[in-house]
């Protein structure tokens, strides 16, 4: 489990890519201290295991599925990227609940400065929505953030001075693709309570017992 607090920006070091996986090595000093190989680190919101690690680098695998549900695959040798060890049972819980499963890719629509904070606007698809509410949590590449509009087609949060320093969140471009996560407890309550499929019922009458001789 993660935070949503990144500790550091990294750098791609090489991404090897094969059909539909591939396998990624990072530069990194801060998320190395304590790591072992087996540990996870989110990287841009993505959980992975770490397979291999030295001075100053750490290596994961990315499965196809992470391929197909993240940004990861689009990086390119010197990217940055967020990362963020898992939670220490000691440690502050200074964002939200972040499990580093990646829901979907965003697409960032528009940018704009008011004052001191940077508005980022973000759409994502439709399904995704439901899980999105204002003044609720979202994870953007790993980034913990607060949701502070809900539009048609996405949302929008307000990034202070000091989290555009300490992620590459405020580095990207119009068209730009992040990497998306909701809460969680939003999509557990909603699967909790949403409409069940009806299972097919069979109806007992007379004239079934009848054909069938019982009566």
């Amino acid at each position: 489990m993660f935070t949503g607090i990144v500790e550091e920006i990294g750098k791609i070091h090489s991404v090897e890519k094969g059909l539909n996986s591939g396998k990624i090595t990072i530069a990194a000093k801060k998320v190395l201290e304590g790591t072992n190989i087996g540990d996870s680190i989110a990287v841009n919101g993505l959980c992975l295991t770490v397979t291999a690690m030295g001075a100053g680098y750490f290596t994961a695998d990315i499965m196809p599925e992470s391929m197909r549900r993240s940004n990861l695959g689009g990086l390119n040798r010197g990217d940055e990227v967020n990362l963020e060890r898992a939670m220490a049972a000691e440690g502050r819980f200074g964002g939200h609940i972040v499990s580093g499963h990646i829901d979907c890719t965003g697409t960032i629509s528009k940018v704009e400065r008011e004052e001191n904070a940077v508005w980022v606007y973000i759409d994502i698809p439709e399904e995704y929505l439901k899980f999105v509410i204002e003044k609720g949590s979202a994870a953007i590449d790993g980034i913990s953030l607060t949701v502070a509009k809900v539009t048609k087609s996405g949302f929008a949060v307000s990034v202070i001075p000091h989290t555009g320093e300490e992620t590459t969140l405020l580095k990207k471009k119009v068209g730009n693709i992040v990497n998306i996560e909701t809460d969680i407890v939003g999509k557990y309550i909603y699967n909790f309570i949403r409409p069940k499929k009806e299972e097919k019922k069979t109806t007992l009458t007379a004239d079934f017992l009848a054909e069938n001789g019982f009566l």
